[in-house]
């Protein structure tokens, strides 16, 4: 007799079939020409996000193990562009998109060329060009599942991180990009800011624009942002900056930087239980189907005993915590620490000033899963 599959443990087959499913659309390098013979892009400078290690009592800068592990694709074609300093391109082609990808195929063709012999080596710069979808109208369905699973109450109102998930497919397909400078294999996802200029609703089309600027180097690898802006009617309502880190191995082992004495995080006020099915619930709002997250197999495989929670689940879930408590325009700000093992036990502690929040997540050792800020 078949054995029946506990509810409690991860769905193995979830990430496959979303591997396989759907269409999309490659950027070809007849594609990719013509839009850099095209007029520049505009969009301003995210900036880069700031290192918030400090804010943590305990150890796991920016290089610390977090959410990633994401399969990747390589195959070692330049954007064209004059570069201008550690990489950045002088300026963007701007390439809109009839539609937003599918995410499903783009994890595929990353999977496919991550095979040692069919990638290439990455260059040091970002694509010069930024990818744009307009007139994105938000699922009532989809918001009110995705607010269920973060813990949000249920409203017209878009929590801040829900924007990130409706316009991630855009951004998948430039990381999966072959110019982009760090491949999906082993990519950390170490922090993200978010900027909310004025509630979004329901009722609201989306236009997203989405480029990659700042590759720095890191002492544990190299870091790049991507940045995510959703404009309605021409003006910018919401703006997102994840900072990815390529770990890379060196001769010296990229020993961790002291950083001094870190003050106590905010006293816990709330412990939560994180369920396996967060894994493949938040994947199926969110469209990430990242197997570390949803399968057992796909969590080995990167090196996780156990699948771990999205980070930006975890994100989510403390300004769920937060939500009555948050003004109408803010920027709410993390670095994601340790990961969240699947099952598992959390601590979260919040603790307000005159500038806003300071909060953290953390596990029953006191170690940082997460901090963050919200000013």
């Amino acid at each position: 007799m078949a054995r029946r599959r506990s509810e409690r443990e991860p769905d193995d087959e979830l990430s496959v079939g979303e591997l396989i499913d759907g269409p999309t659309e490659v950027l070809t390098p007849e594609i990719r020409a013509a839009a850099f013979a095209a007029p520049a892009g505009h969009g301003g400078d995210g900036g880069p996000t700031r290192d918030l290690s400090e804010r943590s009592p305990t150890g796991g800068g920016p290089g610390a193990a977090t959410e990633a592990g994401q399969p990747g694709e390589a195959d070692g074609r330049r954007a064209s562009g004059a570069p201008t300093g550690a990489g950045q391109p002088a300026t963007r082609a701007r390439v809109e998109l009839p539609r937003l990808p599918a995410a499903g195929p783009l994890y595929r063709r990353a999977l496919l060329t991550a095979v040692p012999g069919l990638g290439g080596r990455r260059g040091d710069g970002v694509p010069a060009v930024e990818l744009a979808v307009g007139g994105v109208a938000v699922d009532p369905e989809r918001l009110a599942d995705y607010d269920r699973v973060c813990g949000f109450r249920l409203a017209d109102r878009l929590p801040a991180t829900f924007p990130h998930v409706m316009g991630f497919p855009l951004a998948l397909r430039l990381i999966t990009a072959p110019e982009f400078p760090i491949p999906l294999t082993g990519v950390v996802h170490v922090g993200n800011r978010i900027t909310v200029h004025r509630p979004v609703t329901v009722d609201d089309r989306l236009d997203f624009t989405t480029w990659a600027e700042n590759p720095r180097p890191h002492d544990r690898g190299r870091q790049v942002d991507v940045v995510l802006v959703g404009s309605v009617d021409g003006a910018e309502v919401w703006r997102g900056v994840s900072t990815y880190l390529g770990r890379v191995r060196t001769p010296g082992g990229g020993g961790r930087r002291d950083r001094g004495a870190r003050p106590a995080p905010p006293a816990t006020t709330a412990r939560w239980r994180v369920e396996p099915r967060v894994g493949t619930d938040y994947a199926r709002v969110s469209g990430d189907h990242n197997p570390i997250h949803t399968s057992r197999l796909g969590a080995r495989l990167f090196g996780f005993p156990r699948p771990i929670a999205h980070g930006m689940w975890s994100k989510a879930r403390c300004l769920a915590a937060l939500e009555n408590r948050l003004p109408e325009a803010y920027t709410v700000e993390v670095a994601f620490k340790l990961p969240v093992p699947l099952p598992g036990t959390v601590a979260f502690g919040a603790a307000a000033d005159d500038s806003g929040w300071d909060f953290a997540l953390h596990d029953q050792r006191g170690r940082p899963h997460l901090v963050g800020t919200v000013r």
